[in-house]
């Protein structure tokens, strides 16, 4: 019988996804779990696995459609399988398959292998008529560039040079087309375009405000000093950022409306009882948050190792779907040159995000007297329809604290 695959629900206030590219095609034979489609959202570009092992019976969507959370994609014949339910029936029937479905006798094929490309490459692939499992990739761990998908296309061809010089945008940027001898233009597309629609749904409906302080990193900043060695001895890169992520489940179970969100349809403040931080990355497809999952039942050592592994593979394209479901909070930072504030905007329909900014030394008076200090400067995004300034400054002003202080809290076992 025909298992019907449904897009799944790849995160909170994603309502649609894009197809990017199917991986499979009917008649194919797959395992559970093996890559069926990939999708790109306002999150991240993601691959949707098989929940069964069978023959693809058929494709319900074209590469470039924009489909509902909910809708059949794919349809797998599964041996012994029951048959689907009536409401997922009437679904699969009123979509127009892109390939007919399979009979029994169809042959168990090969599923073709895995491409490691950005969705920008693979429309510019698209558009120059190339296969990408005929290119091989100079990138990192393989992937293909645009670079490489040019170099093998035809002499002539849109967005490339006779010699197969590059003529367009790099390869973290979808192909431009020139608008004139003053002007080029770059497609809104993809990644980039989500991010966009999310930012302004979250701007138009959520009342934003921005809550700044500074913050004294010194005490932290010579913890970290001591205890890097023991870091570095078992492979651990321990940035500021873990030690943020450590200190911020008691704080927010000191303030749980700041670990919220916020049910517009139904009216509904939905406090959430576990702490699941998400890491705002930044990757050639633009802003990913992958999510620090039960962030308060780990050391500082085991954070640290999460937030590396996350980032990588956010950069690398191999997020999994369960890695961008369930945040509560989110954190992001201006990156290694740090600045001196932003105003991040909240990851809707969260209640509130921090930023966190560069710390340097600077003058400070302590006791009277003007000594160097490491500063720097926290930034905290609230929706004002559930969190109030004194709230959210009151939050603020106790996470601080617990940075200023980390001995005083970070024992032997909380570190490792």
């Amino acid at each position: 019988m025909a298992y019907d695959v449904k897009l799944p629900d790849i995160g909170e206030g994603v309502a649609e996804g894009e197809i990017v590219r199917w991986l499979v095609k009917a008649g194919d034979a797959v395992t559970e779990d093996q890559p069926l489609v990939e999708v790109m959202t306002d999150k991240a570009s993601v691959e949707i696995p098989s929940p069964r092992t069978g023959i693809i019976a058929a494709l319900y969507a074209e590469e470039g459609a924009m489909v509902p959370v909910g809708t059949v994609i794919v349809s797998i014949a599964v041996a012994g399988e029951a048959a689907a339910p009536a409401g997922a029936a009437a679904q699969s029937a009123a979509a127009v398959p892109v390939a007919a479905p399979v009979t029994s006798a169809a042959p168990a094929l090969v599923a073709p292998r895995r491409v490691e490309a950005t969705p920008a490459v693979r429309a510019l692939a698209k558009e120059l008529g190339i296969a990408l499992e005929a290119v091989t990739g100079t990138g990192p761990s393989g992937r293909i560039t645009a670079d490489d998908v040019r170099g093998v296309a035809p002499s002539g061809a849109p967005g490339t040079a006779g010699t197969g010089a590059t003529t367009s945008a790099p390869a973290s940027a979808p192909a431009a087309r020139p608008a004139s001898s003053d002007e080029t233009r770059v497609p809104l597309r993809g990644l980039r375009r989500r991010i966009a629609e999310h930012m302004r749904h979250s701007l138009s409906t959520a009342a934003q405000f921005t809550f700044v302080a500074e913050c004294d990193f010194t005490a932290m900043v010579e913890h970290r000093a001591q205890v890097t060695p023991r870091a570095q001895a078992v492979g651990i890169k321990l940035t500021y950022l873990a030690y943020v992520f450590r200190a911020l489940p008691a704080v927010l179970r000191e303030f749980p409306l700041l670990n919220s969100s916020l049910d517009d349809a139904a009216h509904e403040i939905v406090l959430k009882q576990r702490f699941h931080l998400g890491l705002a990355t930044n990757t050639d497809d633009g802003l990913t948050v992958p999510i620090v999952h039960d962030a308060d039942r780990l050391g500082l050592f085991a954070i640290a190792r999460e937030i590396d592994r996350l980032a990588a593979a956010a950069r690398d394209h191999k997020l999994k779907l369960d890695e961008l479901q369930g945040g509560t909070f989110t954190v992001t930072s201006t990156g290694a040159r740090g600045g001196v504030l932003a105003t991040p905007i909240l990851h809707h329909p969260q209640v509130a995000i921090l930023g966190v900014h560069a710390v340097t030394k600077k003058p400070a008076v302590v006791h009277g007297q003007i000594v160097a200090r490491d500063l720097g400067n926290l930034s905290l995004s609230l929706d004002h329809r559930v969190v109030d300034g004194a709230v959210g400054a009151d939050f603020l002003y106790a996470l601080i604290e617990r940075l200023q202080t980390p001995s005083s809290w970070l024992n032997e076992g909380d570190v490792a």
